[in-house]
């Protein structure tokens, strides 16, 4: 997803790579992590069900997702959907950071070197295709959003912000920026510079090094406050899985080790999924879930990837397959669907509501798919 995932070019410079990750695996994870964002988006906005901590650490939404857990009952599907689905968006930038350096770093792509690309054409190709992509769904958000109760009222400075992708700079960003999903388009841009500026064909300790300051600082920072808020709301908070995708490229096996066989794949599953919970529960261990999460998506796939009931995986990797080449498109439309179905469920009817929004937000992100192959892609 340098789109909201890697797009066509990377993914194809992916499938060239050393045998880390095929093009379908990619396709796969891409479904995967759309599927647990646009399904969390939907249930943490209804009152019943346990909040998340994406950007800031809050005890007590931990303790309510284990009071949950200790009393299971018809809701914990979405509880789990609401407490973890944000993830996702570590293995978008994950994916990103790897269809980066296998385009550029690897010199497997048919696209110009990086090096040749001077940095302000480099940023301005990836800037209007993240905005090919986010015109399409602000459009159709703002239109919805106007028709709805509770709709918002931009000010010229947020509309400003989102068109230029520099709001997740601004104070108290998630105040700023509506809908909230949107916020990863600033991310991203912000990551695009860094990449070019900081870390494209730089010697490994640079990547190292930006992982652990910018992890580090968060250990110093009130769990609960403002300025872990937007650190995290900008590349600082997203450094941590897009740095281990580049050195994944870069270095594979030595990173996370691919070459294994179904039962091994299924054991690392298992075992990042455990450290991931347990990792939940601590403000400490907390800030490095996204990279165990990118551990635990890889492995996933590969089990996947490596089943024995041929069928069950060519079942299995069609669904999330179809969800990948949908990604950007499923992820620019939700919220405006979402907007739509989300009264549906606060009324009482949870699971009719979501499966409404899940249906109404398929079909509209292979529509939108279609439309925006009709939009002129940016040349490098």
């Amino acid at each position: 997803m340098t789109q909201i995932s890697i797009g066509s070019k990377e993914n194809a410079a992916v499938a060239r790579g050393r045998g880390l990750l095929t093009r379908a695996e990619c396709n796969a994870l891409r479904g995967l992590a759309i599927l647990g964002i646009f399904l969390h988006n939907f249930c943490h906005w209804l009152n019943p069900i346990v909040k998340e901590n994406e950007y800031q650490y809050f005890q007590r939404n931990v303790d309510w997702f284990a009071q949950c857990a200790a009393r299971v009952n018809e809701l914990f599907p979405a509880h789990v959907i609401s407490f973890f689905g944000h993830y996702g968006v570590p293995v978008f930038l994950f994916l990103s950071a790897y269809g980066l350096e296998m385009k550029y770093g690897n010199g497997q792509g048919k696209t110009p070197d990086a090096r040749r690309v001077g940095m302000v054409p480099f940023v301005r190709y990836h800037y209007l295709k993240l905005f090919k992509m986010m015109i399409v769904g602000f459009i159709c958000f703002t239109i919805i959003d106007a028709m709805t109760a509770g709709s918002w009222h931009y000010n010229i400075g947020q509309i400003i912000g989102q068109l230029l992708m520099i709001n997740n700079f601004y104070d108290q960003p998630d105040r700023n920026i509506w809908p909230g999903p949107f916020w990863f388009f600033g991310l991203m841009l912000q990551l695009y510079v860094v990449y070019r500026l900081l870390l494209y064909r730089r010697h490994w300790g640079w990547t190292v090094g930006l992982m652990v300051a910018c992890t580090g600082v968060q250990l110093l920072m009130n769990p609960e406050g403002e300025l872990l808020n937007y650190w995290r709301y900008n590349f600082m908070g997203g450094m941590l899985p897009f740095g281990l995708g580049l050195l994944f490229a870069r270095y594979g096996n030595k990173i996370m080790l691919v070459n294994l066989n179904f039962g091994s794949f299924l054991m690392s599953w298992v075992v990042c999924s455990f450290f991931i919970v347990s990792a939940s529960g601590a403000f400490y261990t907390w800030v490095i879930v996204p990279a165990l999460v990118c551990y635990a998506s890889v492995y996933l796939i590969k089990t996947i990837s490596t089943l024995p009931l041929s069928w069950l995986r060519d079942c299995v990797g069609f669904v999330l397959g179809w969800l990948g080449n949908v990604s950007a498109a499923l992820f620019v439309i939700h919220p405006a669907i979402r907007k739509v179905f989300i009264t549906v469920s606060r009324q009482g009817d949870i699971y009719t509501g979501l499966l409404l929004y899940v249906i109404a937000s398929l079909g509209a992100a292979w529509l939108v798919m279609k439309l925006m192959r009709h939009i002129p892609n940016p040349k490098l």
